[in-house]
């Protein structure tokens, strides 16, 4: 029994010690390969998977986001420099309305004014005041021995008197009272044209051919008024100068006038037209009015063109030996 026992033992315990054995290299070999390849697969795929996984969505995440912020801001900023492009464009579109009013106003008021030719007449009117004293004008009864004129002469005085009533200016170029001025030439031609003279020229200097044509022209040569070249001088002679202005024309004539006759009050010789700075009663006149008749002194340059020089007078051709 006992060596039964003994060899049971001894073979129990060989048997159990290589089953030790063994399990102590399995054990190993587990915890060799085992705890190894699972977890250092398991973790490495779940660390590729959750890096793929994390930087594909985060990479189209992130070029969503670039692509979404450029062409979302891109267009918002366009459509707002438009929209602020547009903004002025209305206002501007707005300011020209308002420019355009007044442009629209001015072209029928320019266009339509012939009409605001009277206009310039009230904006004549300031003008001479500025200058100088307003115009004057006194009666035909102001003037001597006036019950004596024919009666064409009457009415070329009162027609010229009649003008200088309206305070109108001295405007260089004008023939009609309408435009709120006329020049020395343009009164002339006016008041003549008004009374049958449908020859009179349009310039000064014309109408002094028109005269010399006639043979009415009397040449002064003389400074002193008490000159006999004056004696034949009477009302509604046409007066002429040289000198007044810088021209070249030929004949040199640069004004013209229409002698009144002697004023009652002061025996002075007057006459009416139009100019830009003769006197009457003392003071300088600008514009269509009465004004003293004096020959100028002769010019101290020895230049006739800058200085005015009264030439002569003439009957207005047409109107006889009344």
């Amino acid at each position: 029994m006992l060596r039964l026992l003994i060899i049971v033992a001894i073979l129990f315990g060989a048997i159990a010690a290589p089953e030790a054995a063994e399990e102590s290299l399995g054990t190993k070999i587990k915890k060799l390969l085992g705890p190894t390849p699972t977890p250092t697969p398991s973790r490495k795929h779940r660390r590729r998977s959750t890096t793929k996984t994390t930087p594909s969505p985060s990479a189209t995440a992130s070029p969503k986001k670039k692509i979404s912020p450029a062409p979302s801001a891109s267009p918002t900023a366009e459509t707002k420099s438009k929209r602020k492009k547009r903004s002025p464009t209305p206002t501007p579109t707005a300011s020209p309305s308002a420019t355009t009013t007044p442009e629209e106003t001015a072209t029928p008021t320019p266009t339509e004014t012939p009409q605001p030719t009277a206009s310039p007449s009230a904006t004549a009117h300031p003008t001479p005041e500025k200058k100088g004293a307003p115009n004057a004008t006194i009666s035909p009864s102001e003037i001597r021995e006036y019950d004596s004129y024919s009666t064409k002469m009457r009415q070329i005085i009162e027609s010229g008197l009649e003008l200088t009533k309206q305070n109108l200016n001295y405007t260089y170029g004008s023939a009609d009272p309408a435009n709120g001025g006329m020049d020395c030439s343009g009164f002339v031609y006016y008041v003549l044209r008004q009374n049958g003279f449908t020859d009179v020229p349009r310039d000064s200097s014309q109408q002094y051919v028109w005269v010399r044509k006639a043979g009415n022209f009397q040449a002064v040569l003389s400074r002193h008024e008490d000159s006999f070249e004056l004696d034949a001088l009477k009302p509604g002679d046409l007066l002429f100068w040289i000198g007044t202005y810088k021209i070249d024309r030929d004949p040199p004539i640069t004004h013209a006038m229409i002698y009144l006759g002697r004023e009652k009050r002061t025996n002075k010789r007057i006459m009416v037209g139009a100019s830009d700075g003769r006197t009457y009663d003392g003071k300088q006149r600008f514009g269509v009015s009465i004004f003293d008749f004096k020959l100028s002194k002769p010019p101290e340059s020895g230049d006739a063109k800058l200085s005015p020089v009264f030439v002569g007078y003439a009957r207005i051709p047409g109107l006889g030996a009344e």
